[in-house]
């Protein structure tokens, strides 16, 4: 164990990142309780504010509040990682921690990251190496200079190093350690298994979809097309749909929504904390979803899954998992659902190190590295 005090800022920004952070707290509890001088502090900066989309993850996952909350709120993305950074800066000045940790990808991992390197604080980011290859997704932008300014990267499988090799990043900073995300399934699976599923519902005899992602939703041609995919398929098996607030806004917009409200076997719900949402997906006969995370939890569960998107972060769920792209393409969304419904859905495996322990071994990678100085990586970029 370290004999020197570290001091570390974890943050999280958005509904992704919680279900990414909660073990990793976790992890350190357990070493500060074994004698670890390690001080933590939990940065929320408010990405996402609304309690469906926020509290009630930290809830759920029996994450503490946030020692510190920016409150930054929605905007562009040019509005949000500014505002992130200038309420993120006057934190880091205060605190001045050894360590910031960041995850996932969204427009805080950015921010505050930039922030910390350019006040000389060394940066870690955890999912570091996910690479789409589309740089027309935002969180794209996010993953590239994330990594790229991070003195250490933890991966989650051996795609995402050899991205980073690829981009000449040092292999003394990037360290494997597995997928946090899995940590926090298998944590909180056997909750999950025991909630109620909903009246009428049962299980492998239903299909979830979810769907948000603004190349699917904004376009009123692309979200018709889609709802009438899922329309057809609905009429094989019982479609359940938690709605994101931006795919039902659209919806109820383009004049989409009435003739779904009236399909009894398309069941729109309310968007799902992390615990309902894991007790429906565990259950289901397929997974439909334009999502990233999702493709990481089905490939571990074994749930067929259908990603409505024509690249993936995350391609070891097609290579090793069950996951199946399809584009926004109704015909190959539909095609795909029916080759699932006939029997013939991709069996997978998990992935190296998607075992749980994840974030232990962040935790005593972190401690190993004690006080690591950004002079450091610095001089070993320069040396490798």
């Amino acid at each position: 164990m370290n004999a020197v005090p570290l001091k570390l800022l974890l943050v999280a920004g958005a509904r992704p990142n919680f279900m990414k952070v909660a073990p990793i707290v976790e992890a350190l509890r357990q070493r500060q309780k074994a004698g670890a001088q390690v001080s933590l502090k939990l940065v929320h900066t408010g990405q996402h504010y609304d309690a469906l989309m926020s509290d009630a993850f930290f809830a759920d996952l029996g994450i503490p509040q946030p020692d510190i909350n920016l409150n930054v709120g929605s905007g562009s993305h040019a509005e949000q990682t500014a505002r992130v950074m200038l309420h993120f800066e006057p934190v880091c000045l205060a605190e001045r921690p050894d360590w910031v940790m960041v995850v996932g990808d969204v427009n805080s991992t950015l921010a505050c990251a930039l922030t910390a390197v350019k006040l000389h604080i060394a940066v870690a980011h955890v999912e570091a190496g996910l690479r789409s290859g589309d740089r027309g997704m935002p969180e794209e932008i996010n993953r590239l200079c994330t990594d790229a300014v991070s003195d250490l990267l933890f991966t989650t499988d051996e795609l995402a190093d050899e991205n980073l090799l690829r981009e000449n990043i040092p292999p003394g900073r990037i360290s494997r350690v597995g997928n946090t995300m899995i940590d926090t399934l298998y944590r909180n699976l056997a909750r999950a298994r025991a909630l109620p599923l909903p009246e009428g519902v049962r299980p492998a005899e239903f299909a979830v979809l979810t769907l948000h992602r603004p190349r699917n939703v904004d376009s009123r041609d692309t979200l018709a097309g889609l709802m009438e995919a899922i329309v057809r398929i609905s009429r094989r098996i019982r479609v359940l749909f938690p709605v994101h607030p931006r795919t039902r806004r659209n919806l109820e917009d383009f004049g989409l929504m009435a003739p779904l409200a009236a399909n009894e076997n398309l069941v729109l719900m309310p968007p799902l904390g992390y615990l309902a949402f894991l007790g429906l997906v565990c259950r289901a006969k397929m997974v439909l979803t334009d999502s990233g995370g999702i493709q990481e939890e089905t490939t571990v569960l074994g749930i067929p899954c259908i990603t409505m998107r024509e690249n993936t972060e995350r391609p070891i769920t097609c290579t090793m998992g069950t996951n199946v792209l399809t584009g926004a393409d109704p015909g190959r969304v539909e095609s795909a659902a029916s080759t699932v419904l006939g029997g013939a859905a991709p069996s997978g495996r998990v992935p190296h190190l998607w075992d749980g322990h994840a974030a232990e071994r962040i935790a005593d990678a972190l401690l190993a590295r004690g006080g690591w100085s950004p002079a450091h990586s610095t001089a070993e970029m320069l040396a490798g």
